[in-house]
């Protein structure tokens, strides 16, 4: 009896290490799936990452939050042997870059130099050690993966990246399912983000990765570009018929604009002040 006590107590014990290491760890917030040939996404809390295969090593786009980066490495090791050798921040917000201090210790981390600057200016761990103005590319096991600023947006250092062999880009949060977040703090702009926008659908691509939810096709980006030029419109006619600021957040709101809708979008929770601020800014 006192054997199969302890047995029972000492399997309890194990038990309840596994769990709270996993508790710990993050173990079982994220997942991944296949996008194309060589190109997976991961998914889960905090933004979208991109793991593109290659026989020389892994890219990653965006890494998530600190807590992330061991189930980051598990799931990349579920798809293949080979380790990290590149992640490229789409931009600084900590649930794209994240575990950047932690992946720095094995590979090279790039991002657009505003991006850098801004984790730098915040305080944040992880400031990457190459970063590029325009354009650059990262040439891995016979694979291209591209990044290029394409101007301010949901912030002024967001870098899109793009699989040329596959079609494909990754668009950060410049892309977003639900609603997006204008960072004016961090040098975001409402009309930057239509032209960058524009800039992205000059790419041949037919899918794009967002910064949060699910996988789009090319139509998708059209209408995001599109919604955000009705916002910027339905804000502007507003100010004109005397809206104040204080008024904007439920004035804007509008049936066909989805964003507007999304009550916990961070585009209405976060981006009315500064949005109203900038189109008063356009008519003066």
């Amino acid at each position: 009896m006192t054997s199969l006590k302890n047995s029972v107590s000492g399997l309890l014990i194990a038990l309840s290490c596994l769990l709270m290491a996993g508790s710990v760890s993050g173990q079982g917030r994220l997942s991944i799936e296949e996008v194309k040939d060589g190109l997976h996404v991961i998914t889960g809390p905090g933004g979208n990452i991109g793991v593109r295969l290659t026989a020389d090593g892994v890219i990653l786009i965006d890494d998530k939050f600190p807590e992330d980066f061991e189930e980051i490495q598990s799931l990349v090791a579920s798809v293949t042997a080979l380790p990290v050798k590149y992640v490229i921040n789409t931009h600084h917000h900590g649930d794209h870059s994240g575990s950047n201090a932690s992946f720095l210790q094995t590979a090279e981390v790039i991002a657009h130099k505003n991006a850098r600057d801004n984790i730098i200016r915040n305080n944040q761990d992880g400031a990457p050690r190459i970063i590029f103005m325009d354009e650059t590319a990262v040439f891995l096991g016979g694979v291209e993966v591209q990044a290029f600023h394409l101007g301010t947006g949901h912030t002024n250092g967001d870098a899109v990246v793009y699989f040329p062999d596959l079609n494909t880009i990754h668009g950060g949060d410049l892309l977003h399912t639900t609603a997006p977040f204008i960072d004016y703090a961090n040098g975001g702009s409402s009309k930057g983000w239509v032209d960058t926008v524009n800039g992205i659908l000059k790419l041949d691509f037919d899918t794009a990765i967002p910064g949060h939810g699910p996988v789009m096709d090319r139509r998708f980006v059209i209408n995001f570009r599109n919604q955000m030029e009705a916002v910027r419109q339905r804000m502007a006619d507003l100010i004109r018929d005397g809206l104040r600021a204080e008024d904007a957040a439920d004035a804007i709101r509008d049936a066909s604009l989805s964003w507007t809708q999304a009550e916990n979008g961070l585009f209405m929770s976060r981006s009315i002040p500064g949005f109203y601020a900038e189109i008063a800014a356009e008519l003066e």
